[in-house]
């Protein structure tokens, strides 16, 4: 066995793997890539937690408006904090988003990730016992197009994040007009059934196709660590009709050069 082998082998071991970094094997920079060929300058971070997916994309490069929205309040209290000291990184009041306004009642995970509007079901509890519901807080409740003139204003090339837990369509059915600004989406989505209620992705991918979305790329999400089978995963569309210019085109929006 070679050094090189045994070192490899012992780092595997450990949790660890040492390999020559590639940005179109990066999800991270391959998204931003994406948003900059797309024209994409504002993120809506919709289900942001603590800000973990804003954090990858300022890591992959992305230098544009980021709104994030979350609804836990603990989550929602540490989104804030990781969020000050980035000028373009704004965070919405704490609130829900779905198809309709009032107030909600918020199931609290005990993971933070997984808190949902929607019962969770044995199927998410089997293959992540943490993430078992510990509590409830009412939040409120608003849709896209009731707030989204707060944070942009008639502005286009807007990419739309989706991870509400199963929620995923009830925001979509709140942005009917809100829609129109949008250029891509990306959506975690469910091969089976984690909360009840929730579209799957058969259906989701049948409702962004018909809103004039096509599939650009998929990356593998939630897995059972018993079966090893596929739960969840990210979906990322972009509309149909749009002009795409070339994929090597610069973008002032990415400041990683690839």
């Amino acid at each position: 066995m070679s050094i090189k082998h045994f070192v490899r082998k012992w780092l595997n071991c450990n949790g660890w793997d040492v390999s020559r970094f590639d940005p179109l094997r990066s999800e991270a920079c391959r998204l931003v890539r994406q948003l900059g060929s797309h024209g994409a300058p504002t993120v809506f971070d919709v289900g942001a937690n603590t800000g973990q997916f804003a954090q990858k994309l300022r890591d992959g490069g992305f230098r544009g408006r980021i709104v994030s929205f979350e609804a836990s309040s603990a989550a929602h209290a540490n989104l804030k904090k990781n969020a000050t000291r980035d000028a373009d990184w704004i965070v919405a009041p704490q609130m829900a988003l779905g198809d309709r306004n009032g107030t909600v009642s918020l199931n609290i995970a005990g993971n933070s990730a997984s808190s949902s509007v929607l019962p969770m079901l044995p199927s998410h509890v089997v293959a992540d016992p943490k993430s078992r519901y510990t509590g409830s807080e009412m939040v409120e409740l608003r849709t896209l197009d009731n707030v989204a003139k707060e944070f942009v204003s008639g502005a286009n090339g807007v990419f739309l994040k989706l991870d509400v837990q199963g929620m995923e369509y009830q925001v979509l059915q709140g942005a009917s007009q809100f829609i129109d600004n949008v250029v891509g989406i990306q959506a975690e989505l469910s091969l089976v059934p984690l909360y009840e209620g929730e579209r799957l992705f058969d259906d989701m991918f049948h409702e962004l196709e018909t809103r004039g979305f096509d599939l650009w790329s998929l990356v593998p999400g939630f897995i059972n660590p018993d079966t090893g089978r596929l739960l969840q995963l990210d979906a990322i569309f972009f509309r149909k009709q749009a002009r795409y210019p070339s994929l090597e085109a610069k973008s002032d929006l990415v400041a990683v050069q690839y």
